[in-house]
């Protein structure tokens, strides 16, 4: 069945990946059947004067990530996080939209490192997860019959062209020849797999709260590994530095994001209504990465 479906923001890596994903999608699809997908920016107001009522479902994509939190902009992240997201839902509800997806943060539950099961609260520690746990708290409100809410809650994303801890970890990789060998394990998604429970999100109608990740927990060393192995290159793993990994984790929150263990359960990123996304592997996942 076709269906139209609109991404806020007009750069951002998720959505324009969505995007292309779907296209290829099409390719094999018969034309009456195909999605389509545009792109809204709401960087001015000019959004709220479009009609939303012809979207099926609405991605909200959009929003503040990636950026040195400095005092003073706390109001920037609630405006452009929480805000902007409430007014968005609030237009696609009266405008008759059936679906609103909001692309939200594993950092709601403000963990660096340990387990999180569906006993975990939320409990952010920076503007950026507090403003994202607002903006659920508020939309969430919105849903009833005819008007569904689904909150997505992805940890670190990686694929290609992607920005963030993963892009700096590969370019780490690709530089340093050896790599501390330490065991731990990661959530992460790769971006065609998100977009896959994306699509499946939309094409099921989803509503609720998700938290993706891929089949396999990631660990660090490893990941540095393949990473290295998918340009050619020898990767050389040292045992022996966990105590300084360490170390450094608890005074250096990077330290503590690349090298320390932070998972989802894996009973959270599963549903049988959205089934297996998981349709790219790790090794094929890093290669399909690379820069």
């Amino acid at each position: 069945m076709a269906l139209n479906i609109l991404i806020t923001g007009t750069g951002g890596y998720v959505g324009t990946s969505f995007q292309h994903y779907i296209e290829v999608k099409n390719c094999n699809m018969p034309l009456e059947n195909q999605w389509h997908v545009t792109f809204v920016s709401v960087r001015n107001d000019n959004w709220k004067q479009m009609d939303f009522g012809k979207y099926d479902c609405i991605l909200h994509a959009a929003g503040i990530v990636h950026r040195k939190e400095e005092p003073g902009m706390e109001e920037l992240y609630h405006s452009v996080n929480m805000v902007l997201t409430k007014e968005l839902a609030e237009k696609a509800k009266r405008d008759g939209v059936g679906q609103f997806i909001f692309l939200s943060t594993m950092s709601v539950y403000g963990k660096v490192t340990g387990r999180i099961s569906n006993n975990t609260e939320p409990a952010p520690r920076n503007y950026y997860g507090k403003s994202k746990l607002m903006a659920e708290q508020e939309i969430t409100k919105l849903a009833e019959d005819g008007f569904k809410v689904a909150i997505v809650r992805p940890p670190m994303i990686y694929g290609k062209a992607c920005t963030g801890n993963y892009a700096l970890l590969e370019k780490m990789a690709r530089k340093i020849p050896i790599f501390p060998k330490v065991k731990n394990e990661r959530s992460m998604i790769y971006i065609e797999n998100l977009c896959e429970c994306l699509r499946r999100m939309i094409e099921t109608g989803y509503e609720g709260i998700f938290c993706p990740q891929n089949e396999a927990y990631v660990n660090t060393s490893e990941m540095v590994a393949q990473i290295r192995r998918s340009y050619g290159k020898r990767p050389v793993l040292m045992p022996g530095f966990g105590w300084l990994i360490r170390i450094l984790a608890g005074k250096v929150n990077l330290f503590a994001k690349v090298f320390g263990t932070l998972t989802y359960d894996k009973e959270m990123s599963q549903d049988a209504k959205l089934g297996a996304y998981n349709i790219i592997d790790f090794g094929e996942g890093i290669n399909a990465s690379k820069h």
